[in-house]
Order: C-alpha cells, then structure tokens, then sequence
C-alpha cells in the first residue's frame, strides 16, 4: 500500500474524506469531508483566514459559485481553459494525455508542451490506454474545456457557468469593492469557496478533482508606486526551483533567502517573493513537511493567460509533486478585459501630490456631417476618433484622417473633427492597477498536511499510528476519558468535556473500550491531548477517605448529594505518550496555553 492508498484508507475509515454518493456509485472527482475532515478543514481555512486576511488587514467577500456568460468570455475562460485530450479508439475511455506522458516517462511537466509534442511522445514511448491497454500511437491530442454549463432561469437564453476560480467573483466587482477601499491602492480583497473543474481525469483522492475549495486573494498595487514592505521576510529562506533550474541538466532547487531571490532576479516579481516568503512560513505553521516542499517557477509553456510570471507551492508525496499554491502576477489583465467587454471602469482615481498642467488632445466631431456621411455608424467614427487622438494625436496634422471601423477605414476631414490641443490642469488621472495572487487549494492542503502528519511507531510493543498534527490544525482538541464508566468517574468526565466545550475547545469523550484504545482511536484523529478521570483524581477529592473507597461509600454534603469532585486528572501528550498529573482547575487554560505554544508539555 502506498501512501496516498494508505491515507485514503485512514481517511475514510476515520471520517476525514470519502467518495461522495457511493449508494449510488459514486461521481469521479466528488469527495465529502466527514465530521473530522470538516473540523481540519474548517481549521485549515481559520488559519488562512488569520494570516492572509486579518493580519494583513484585507477584505474578505463571498461571490456566487454560478455566473453568467460574458464574464467568461471577458476573462478568457471560454476560449482558454483548456486541458489536454486523447480518446481510445478502441474502448472509448478519454484520458488526460498530459498526465498519462508524466506517468509512462521521466517528464514532470507535459502540460508545457504543445498538443502536437505530446502526441509524437505518446507514439515514441508506445504508450497504451489505462483503462483497456490499447496503443494511443496516431490518436489526436485535442483540448478540452474544463468548465461546467449551465442556464440561468428557464430555458436557454442565459447560459451561465460554475465558476472555475473564485477570483472572477472578485474581479467583476471591483466597481464596487474600490469604492469599500476609499479607491485607495494598494487594498486586497480575499475569498474562500468552491470553484468547479470538469477534470478529464479525476485522480489521487483530493488532488484532481471536480469540485474543490479555494481560498484566493486578489491584491490590487499602483505597479509605479506600490511596493511590498520585503524587510519583513527578506530573510526567509525558501527552497526554490527555477525555470533555468528545471530546464538545466544537473538542476535542481536551491535554498535562497527572499532577499537574495529578488537581488538576483530569480523571483521577477517582488510582490510575488514577498508572498512565498510570507506563505513558506505559513505552510509551516499549518503542517507542511518542510523537507518535502518547494517552489516551483512555471515554465513559459505553461503560464496562465493571464500572468506574467508564476510560482507553484509544490508538496511531495508518494514521490510526486503536488501543487498546493499558485502565485502569479498577473497584471492589469483580468480589469482591463472586463472593463473592454463591460464599458465600465474598472479603474482607481490617483491624486497627485500637486497639480500639473498638461496639454490634452481632444476632439469635438461634427455630427451634422458625420451622421449623413456614415449613417448609422456615425457614432461609432466619433468614438474612433477620440481614441485616435489619445493615443496618436501627430494623425491629425494632414488634412484628413483615417479610423478603422469593423475592418473598413473611415476618412473624415480633419476640420470635421473638431481636433484641438487644449491646455488644462489635472489634479490626478485613472489608473488600472495590477493584482498579485496568491491562490491556495484548501483540499489539496489538507491531503498534504494528512500525509506529513501520518506517523508509524511502536509504544509498549504495540504499532501505533498517529497524525502529528499542530495542535490548531487539529479536528480535536482534547479527549475526555474515564477510566471506567462507573463509581462516578464516566459523570465527572462527561461535566468536565462540557466545562472544556464552553471553554471553546474542541473536545470528544469517549468511555468505550479499554483507555489504550481510545487512545489509539484519538492518535489516529491526530488529538494533541487526551484528559483521563481515573480513581487517583476522585482520591484526591475534597471528602473522600481511604475507608470511604473501600467500603465503596460515597460522602454526601447537607443536600444529599455526592461530594467525589476530582482535584486533578490525567494529561496525555500525542506525539510523546507522556503522562501529567494537572490540576482540574485551569484545565482549559492550560490547554489552550499548549496549543498556543506558549507552554510546553515537559514543564507541567
């Protein structure tokens, strides 16, 4: 068994993730979290959530998972969301033919290279079908677009789309969310939610799939004046594979400080360097296997439409890897197209220290004449002509000129455009700004963190397996144990899981089966610490003698009832299995002191 089937395994028997709708077969690509899933889960967005919003003082908002049409056709979703192709022409089966060229050679990164390389690699290596074994020699690689369909009411007069990303959610809005800003860059806007992928090939539990969480942030800079506070992580150290490292013959990644990176132009971008340094030592508080992570530069082949430059988050598990992060800067790309396909700003207002006075070519078209000489397309010459003379106002110097009108020309008279150079005074101008992204794939966190966490060892000659999870990642906090669900112990267990609860931790109890196996079923949930009520803590209580014990009375107080309150129980630490005696009162501060690290288990 290897380690993605023996996590899968932990998993579903344990309640972390498993293949949604089995009653009815099942949907490749559909996972539904369990209840310790959606606890780790949960926690995992929290994280994200306290570093990538709170601390960094952005927004946060919740767009629709369905949007219509043109705001795919504005991104370029329509036209370039594309996966690679190839169908068995002897079973039917289709395959991502990128992905079954990384599985049958030494090639990491197929999806960079053109359909038409793939295809002659198919046929050089004689790779066969997965499904039947068939060759694939000669059959076409084509592209296929990953996006679920939809229609928005009744009918099909409005097709819509499940979103494939979260980002165009905030991207379509930035009207409004500037104005929530004050129109004041640099802001960031942030959202975590589903996003919907039509995976040819759904694989690897929650790696591929077709349904999955995103936690993404759109951060909005000024590219001329904005620029990323780098003293803050300049001296992170973060394993980086380049593109000329990846392309090279004894390449591989190299440990370089921030600083370093940006110094010596491996990370184009600062604003993305600034991020991995920021996100390398949050993959570190949530879990990540430092020894098992790196970040990979994409290759040209390989970049998104929309980004200039990128990096991948990248986890090894079972030899392979995964990405779990994509950091692109992709410019003024995504407002810029949706203003062009909307004709709205999508622009900031960006005042100036002191006004200036400039010259501004403008023009003032002769309707009277434009209208009989080109009919119904009068308006729109008026609208070329003011663009013209934005951008090349030296076109009106002759006696007349030229605009180019749904590829026919169109020539008006200069005296007719009522052409001037007007000298005014700005107080700022509109600018488009550039957004940074760091976009995180929550399900393929998890998967990662689960993996690095799982841990075989022996205690008392016995094979445990536990998850070493941090103790703020954990699905559970504490587990509450009695000994033996009798003498009073299973009651006092129970008030104080219900005292721990209210103290806002997560906390499981359990009186089944002997304490060496409930241990091991919270080890396996990765529950840092685990609370024994045993005889020793009724002992120790207030009223209850040695002679009481034995004879098995209980001490009552003046209303009759039984007077056994534990002083102090059992503490027991995951990772070492090591035993403390702590006092019952301040129990959850203690705990929450451990899982805050500010105490440490070997000095209580």
């Amino acid at each position: 068994m290897n380690e993605g089937e023996r996590l899968t395994e932990l998993a579903k028997r344990r309640g972390f993730y498993f293949p949604a709708a089995g009653a009815y077969g099942g949907a490749a690509g559909f996972w539904t979290y369990g209840p310790q899933g959606a606890a780790l889960k949960d926690n995992i967005e929290d994280a994200w959530r306290d570093r990538f919003v709170v601390q960094a003082g952005h927004q946060e908002i919740s767009a629709p998972d369905v949007m219509p049409e043109p705001v795919f056709e504005a991104s370029g979703h329509l036209d370039g969301f594309d996966d690679m192709i190839i169908e068995c022409a002897e079973c039917g089966a289709t395959h991502r033919a990128d992905h079954i060229v990384e599985d049958a050679t030494d090639i990491e990164e197929a999806e960079s290279l053109p359909n038409e390389e793939v295809m002659e690699l198919i046929a050089e290596h004689g790779i066969a079908c997965p499904s039947c074994s068939a060759s694939l020699a000669d059959e076409p690689v084509d592209n296929f677009n990953l996006m679920f369909e939809t229609n928005i009411g009744p009918g099909t007069s409005s097709p819509g789309y499940l979103r494939p990303e979260t980002a165009q959610g905030i991207f379509v809005e930035f009207p409004q969310l500037s104005e929530y800003a004050r129109n004041q860059l640099p802001f960031g806007v942030a959202q975590i939610g589903k996003a919907y992928r039509n995976e040819i090939s759904p694989r690897k539990s929650l790696v591929r799939v077709r349904e999955f969480t995103q936690a993404e942030l759109e951060h909005f800079v000024d590219p001329e004046e904005d620029e990323p506070p780098l003293s803050a992580v300049a001296d992170v150290e973060l394993p980086l594979y380049s593109g000329e490292s990846q392309q090279a013959d004894d390449g591989g990644v190299e440990q370089v400080t921030v600083g370093e990176a940006v110094d010596e132009g491996i990370i184009a971008s600062d604003w993305v360097a600034y991020y991995l340094g920021v996100a390398r030592d949050w993959y570190e508080r949530i879990g990540v296997d430092m020894d098992r992570f790196r970040f990979r530069q994409h290759l040209p082949g390989e970049l998104a439409h929309y980004a200039s430059d990128c990096w991948d988050a990248e986890a090894e598990i079972d030899g392979d890897w995964i990405e779990i992060t994509g950091f692109a800067y992709r410019g003024d790309y995504d407002l810029r197209k949706h203003a062009d396909h909307s004709g709205q700003e999508y622009t900031v207002f960006k005042q100036y220290d002191e006004p200036i006075t400039v010259e501004r070519p403008t023009v003032d078209p002769d309707m009277s004449y434009l209208g009989p000489e080109f009919g119904g397309d009068a308006g729109a010459v008026a609208d070329a002509l003011e663009r013209l003379a934005e951008t090349d106002p030296e076109a009106f110097d002759g006696g007349e000129v030229t605009v180019e009108l749904d590829g026919d020309d169109a020539t008006v008279p200069v005296a007719q455009t009522g052409f001037s150079v007007e000298t005014i005074t700005e107080n700022g101008e509109h600018i488009t700004p550039h957004v940074v992204e760091p976009s995180f794939g929550v399900g393929r966190l998890i998967y990662t963190v689960l993996a690095h966490a799982y841990t075989e060892d022996e205690v008392d000659g016995e094979a445990r397996t536990y998850l070493e999870l941090p103790p703020e990642q954990a699905p559970t906090t504490v587990g509450v144990f009695p000994l033996m669900d009798r003498d009073g112990l299973g009651e006092y267990a129970r008030e104080l899981a219900e005292g721990l609860r209210q103290a806002g931790h997560a906390v499981t109890y359990d009186d089944s089966g002997a304490i060496g196996r409930r241990y091991r079923r919270q080890d396996e949930i990765g529950t840092p610490y685990c609370v024994t009520v045993d005889y020793e803590s009724i002992g120790e209580g207030e009223s209850r003698s040695d002679s009481d014990r034995s004879s098995g009375d209980q001490p009552r107080d003046e209303a009759g009832d039984a007077d056994l309150r534990p002083d102090t129980v059992t503490l027991r630490e995951r990772d070492s299995t090591a035993q403390k005696r702590v006092p019952i009162d301040g129990l959850a501060e203690t705990v929450q002191a451990l899982v805050d690290g500010e105490r440490d288990f070997d000095e209580l």
